[in-house]
């Protein structure tokens, strides 16, 4: 991928704060898929840890929010950042079909996993058949 081209998404993903804090806000890239009994979203937040991640479900609305902390290492300068530094904030509407009391979400190395289980009544069964 080109300079250009990374620089293109980069302003494509990014949109303005509504924060105080004076910093982008880029939503993550994001892939979802379907397991048996659950959905599963898998958010890529770098730079955010289990301490800056925040999940809210409010009217049917799931918002993930990611800050960055801005703390250098010690006895360090930066030199150079080959990437735009910014929070990450992203919002799913939930269908019905999704149990809300058993959502799960765990953060490791800056790849954010929540699991919405599926609705016991949307859960494939087996219906069993009696002779006669």
């Amino acid at each position: 991928m080109t300079n250009t081209n990374v620089e293109a998404r980069k302003t494509e993903n990014m949109r303005p704060a509504e924060e105080t804090r004076n910093s982008p806000v880029f939503s993550p890239d994001t892939d979802i898929f379907e397991t048996q009994d659950a959905i599963v979203v898998v958010a890529d937040m770098p730079g955010v840890d289990d301490k800056h991640v925040d999940i809210q479900l409010e009217n049917d609305v799931l918002t993930l929010t990611g800050r960055v902390s801005r703390e250098a290492p010690k006895d360090m300068s930066l030199l150079y950042r080959g990437y735009s530094e910014g929070d990450y904030q992203r919002s799913f509407t939930l269908s019905e079909d999704i149990e809300r009391e058993g959502i799960k979400a765990r953060i490791k190395d800056g790849v954010l996993r929540i699991t919405l289980p599926k609705a016991r009544k949307n859960l494939p069964r087996e219906i069993p058949v009696e002779n006669g």
